[in-house]
């Protein structure tokens, strides 16, 4: 019975005697013995009533307090003897009480009066919300469960607040844990980059030696991490590792594989390569196999020669030292002029541009392809900054000289105002998004949906995990091309073309094969050669493209100033420009070619400020991989961009001084020759 139900029962029973007496006061005028008589009844009854009511009530108090008594004993003797440790705190964290399980195992000494946060890092409002939190202590793990009650003193009605903690042993489940994620494993798949095209001169015998170092290559290394690898095409192997042996190879960078396969050499200047994906993270096998397809696609698309893995959205990158080979055979060209004629053919019209502050590549190879699509017969044309370009020496010179009835180059207005659904957007010399001349444009051409849109990209740079282009129906991408315009004049071959297109056109494809180049010093391979000669036969005219690169007094006092502020720091020439110039640009990487030239000196690096911050111009001639340092500047700031190749990159520092984007890059160029001294010692 509740407080009010007891008193409650003893009001009715008080009325229940009064009501008595009441009755007797009435027979009074009736009887007066009768009434004293029944009086006198009534009053014995009634107060030994009350007597055995009050010793009821004793006894029951009695009872109850007995029955605290032994169950406040019960639950401190069964809490002392409790296996787990637990203790009792206050508000203020205070310990009021712990048992003989805390002392032994999680502190030895006498607890009472101390605060639980000098004993253990905890968060107490963050345990009081969730009541769950998982602890590490030198014995063990656990998981704190607390317990809060609120005590009300009805004397002064002060309510005191006590929370129970307890600790539950959570080691063994971890370990568990830590086993399924150590021995969890994924799908890697290995490809061996242009073997092919590395053994197609060798004998048959040396070709069976070859593949068979590979193969045992790849099986040790595979078998050393207990992992099992199955060879399922000349060139590629499926395999599959667990997660501990992934972490452990991360930390030395894959070196242990990629390193070994250069050893072994094809010929006297090609070590074999490999390309690496791995699929990390997928709930299923399934989903691990693609997770390493994506990686080993990406991979090839960054040259080769390094290993990608892909957990989600993510890339991590290792590797990536070496150039990688070219490629003599033009299969993948030769599909990619079909579908792309194909393309031609049900648009309405082409529309051709190229990357950001377009340069002779850029505009070069859009200005090639336009033309040529021209001269098949449907309308293309070019679109290119004109307020914000490096190749308007070349502009001019085909706007006043091409005989074509309408202007080659249209403003961005009126690309925007022609473009319908069936027009075919063309991006050239660029796979990234974020440098795409005309981001409204590639946005209107994206915006027609996926089963209507007509995006084509041709591009000989690197890919970037995530900012690449995406949306496009077909591509071609070479990392191993010199140049873009290469690559548009292999294109411009498989067109059926009844006469060749105008020596303009060749003109400008050969000015951005020569600025790639470095007037065929960098990057040339077999298919560089075969291209100039091309566009020579069909009358390029090298003196005329050699005028193209011809600059101004000024801008040959500052390329000089910028090389007379260089340092040299580990074999790298680093440069400052001081202030925002006209076309300092292109004298930032003029003057980082030139200074390539001096004696001891892998790499250049020219920092010059911009409106938003400051820009890094790379270059090297491949004994040092440029690309490499410029993404390691992105991974150090979300605010820096860059990428490009082994031998020419750049980078974008938003909101960063040249001082500070100094001091970035030479501690990632310190970062970067410590891996490489590390790499060769190992």
């Amino acid at each position: 019975m509740t407080g009010k139900g007891w008193r409650l029962f003893k009001l009715i029973s008080m009325l229940l005697v009064l009501s008595a007496l009441g009755c007797a006061y009435v027979l009074s005028s009736y009887d007066s013995t009768k009434c004293w008589i029944m009086l006198i009844i009534v009053s014995l009854v009634s107060i030994s009533y009350l007597l055995l009511f009050r010793q009821s009530e004793k006894n029951l108090h009695s009872f109850l307090s007995e029955m605290e008594a032994q169950l406040d004993l019960t639950i401190s003797d069964s809490l002392e003897k409790f296996p787990a440790p637990a203790l009792i705190i206050d508000e203020a964290g205070t310990i009021i009480w712990f048992n003989k399980a805390f002392s032994e195992k999680i502190h030895p000494e006498d607890s009472y009066g101390q605060n639980i946060k000098k004993l253990i890092d905890i968060d107490l409002d963050e345990l009081l919300a969730n009541a769950d939190k998982a602890t590490e202590f030198d014995s063990g793990n656990y998981r704190i469960i607390a317990a809060s009650a609120e005590r009300d003193d009805n004397d002064d009605g002060i309510s005191t607040r006590l929370t129970m903690l307890y600790f539950q042993d959570i080691s063994e489940m971890l370990d568990v844990k830590r086993r399924y994620i150590d021995e969890r494993v994924y799908v890697t798949m290995i490809m061996i980059d242009n073997l092919d095209e590395m053994l197609s001169n060798s004998k048959d015998s040396d070709k069976g030696h070859i593949t068979m170092q590979i193969d045992k290559l790849i099986e040790d290394f595979i078998d050393d991490h207990g992992g099992v690898v199955r060879k399922n095409a000349t060139d590629r192997y499926f395999a599959m590792l667990a997660d501990a042996e992934i972490r452990h190879l991360e930390e030395e960078q894959f070196h242990s594989i990629l390193d070994r396969a250069h050893e072994i050499m094809i010929s006297e200047h090609y070590p074999v390569t490999l390309s690496i994906g791995i699929g990390k993270g997928g709930s299923t096998i399934a989903e691990s196999e693609e997770l390493a397809r994506e990686a080993l696609d990406m991979t090839q698309g960054r040259g080769g020669d390094q290993v990608a893995i892909k957990e989600g959205a993510d890339f991590k990158f290792y590797g990536g030292s070496t150039q990688g080979t070219n490629k003599s055979t033009k299969v993948k060209t030769r599909i990619f002029t079909t579908s792309l004629i194909n393309l031609i053919q049900s648009s309405d019209h082409v529309l051709v541009m190229g990357h950001k502050r377009g340069d002779l590549d850029a505009v070069g190879s859009a200005a090639g392809l336009a033309g040529a699509i021209r001269a098949l017969g449907f309308n293309a044309y070019v679109y290119s900054n004109l307020s914000d370009t490096n190749a308007m020496p070349l502009i001019n010179r085909l706007r006043d000289n091409l005989d074509d009835d309408i202007d080659l180059f249209v403003s961005e207005d009126t690309a925007l105002r022609t473009m319908t659904e069936n027009t075919l957007l063309i991006i050239v010399d660029t796979n990234e998004i974020s440098q795409i001349d005309s981001s409204t444009i590639y946005e209107k051409a994206s915006s027609f949906g996926e089963k209507t849109h007509r995006i084509v990209y041709i591009d000989h740079h690197r890919q970037s995990a995530g900012t690449s282009i995406s949306n496009a129906v077909i591509s071609l991408h070479e990392p191993f091309a010199s140049s873009a315009a290469e690559m548009v004049t292999e294109v411009v071959q498989y067109f059926p073309l009844s006469e060749p297109i105008q020596s303009y056109y060749a003109d400008a494809l050969l000015s951005g094969v020569m600025l790639d180049t470095k007037n065929f010093v960098t990057k040339t391979g077999v298919r560089t050669y075969e291209a100039a000669a091309y566009l020579r036969k069909i009358g390029a005219d090298p003196v005329a493209v050699k005028l193209l690169f011809r600059s101004s007094f000024d801008m040959e006092v500052l390329r000089s100033k910028l090389i007379t502020t260089s340092v040299v720091h580990k074999k790298c020439a680093v440069a400052v420009a001081d202030e925002i110039q006209p076309d300092v640009m292109i004298a930032a990487s003029q003057a980082a070619d030139e200074m390539l030239n001096i004696n001891g000196v892998d790499a250049s690096f020219v920092v010059y400020p911009t409106s938003t911050g400051s820009n890094i111009s790379a270059r090297s001639y491949g004994a040092m991989n440029v690309q490499v340092i410029m993404e390691g500047l992105k991974q150090r700031d979300q605010m820096v961009s860059g990428g490009g190749h082994a031998t020419m990159a750049a980078a974008q520092l938003r909101e960063y001084t040249v001082e500070a984007a100094k001091q970035l890059l030479l501690e990632e160029i310190d970062s970067y020759v410590l891996k490489s001294t590390a790499t060769v010692a190992g």
